[in-house]
């Protein structure tokens, strides 16, 4: 595994200077449909094996106790997300943009929407016109994949359908709690061994990245929602697929500094926490499908390998 930095998570976006805020999210009333509760009860957050990027911040690993809390049993699929724009009529900041990132080995569009490659990860094109309806561009569409998870939808995005869901985005601490599904100190949702038995346990890039996808697990891209086996709290693919949004602020510093009650991340920031890894993710040159993982990203970008689950208090 190399030490770098790697970078293949997702590119930030590239606005016009024009575009608005973000619609406002509409609140609906709580709603725990298709999640699962979780007791809660303390668990050591962070990168017990020392294999992460130091920029990152996975260390010091630190006791965390969390309050009962519900979470999704997968990320939010395609067919959801069609429900929540039909009913709100929100537009994604992809769409605002007019253009989101790509992985250059699947882009479907006519060469005058390749409008240039991200700064310094020239495996992600902006392309115009690819958003969560058309993933690869102009020239594709999600149909026969509703049940795979929604993608190019920003922290925004994400924020105003958990709203309308009447749920919320989890914290970065109760993403890993439930990721971990009861394994303490694990390198993975599994265990430490990356494919126990010879089987491949999450959707990530096999091959050499970024020019050759063998496609071992049977996925280039997003997998069905339910694929694999869940966790041991019942969760589908908190390893790979797509990144995760948490409600977080993102800091490298912050576990020095977390507070043991139920963390709720830096009061202020640039930039969102991004949890779980995709279908991108490699130990060539991005191991972040571990479990104890961190990435981040601005609250408007967005590409085709950004998706996102939510929570909820546990209620009375």
């Amino acid at each position: 595994m190399t030490r770098v930095h790697g970078s293949c998570c997702s590119p930030g976006a590239s606005a016009p200077l024009t575009i608005g805020p973000p619609p406002v999210p509409v609140a609906s009333p709580r709603s725990t449909r298709g999640q699962v509760r979780l007791a809660g009860g303390e668990f050591a957050m962070g990168d017990a094996f020392d294999e992460g990027y130091p920029a990152d911040g996975e260390t010091p690993v630190h006791p965390v106790h969390l309050a009962p809390f519900h979470i999704d049993e997968t990320a939010v699929t395609n067919a959801q997300f069609a429900t929540f724009v039909k009913a709100t009529g929100h537009v994604t900041d992809a769409e605002r943009y007019g253009s989101s990132a790509v992985f250059h080995l699947v882009v479907d569009a006519p060469s005058a929407d390749v409008l240039g490659q991200a700064a310094g990860t020239p495996w992600w094109i902006n392309v115009r016109g690819a958003h969560w309806r058309r993933p690869e561009g102009a020239h594709s569409d999600v149909t026969g994949r509703q049940n795979h998870p929604v993608v190019h939808v920003s922290w925004n995005d994400a924020a105003a359908y958990a709203a309308w869901a009447g749920k919320r985005l989890p914290t970065e601490a109760e993403w890993e709690y439930a990721a971990r599904g009861g394994l303490a100190g694990r390198r993975y949702a599994w265990g430490d061994e990356l494919t126990p038995g010879g089987r491949w346990r999450c959707n990530i890039w096999q091959g050499d990245f970024p020019h050759r996808n063998t496609a071992e697990d049977g996925y280039v891209t997003t997998a069905p929602v339910k694929t694999y086996r869940p966790n041991g709290h019942g969760l589908w693919n908190t390893a790979g697929n797509v990144w995760e949004w948490c409600s977080d602020w993102f800091s490298p510093a912050y576990y020095a500094q977390s507070p043991p009650e139920n963390p709720p991340g830096p009061p202020t920031g640039t930039t969102r926490v991004l949890r779980g890894g995709s279908y991108l993710c490699h130990d060539s040159y991005c191991n972040r499908y571990r479990v104890s993982a961190r990435s981040s990203n601005t609250p408007d970008s967005s590409s085709g390998n950004l998706g996102f689950r939510c929570a909820n208090d546990a209620g009375h």
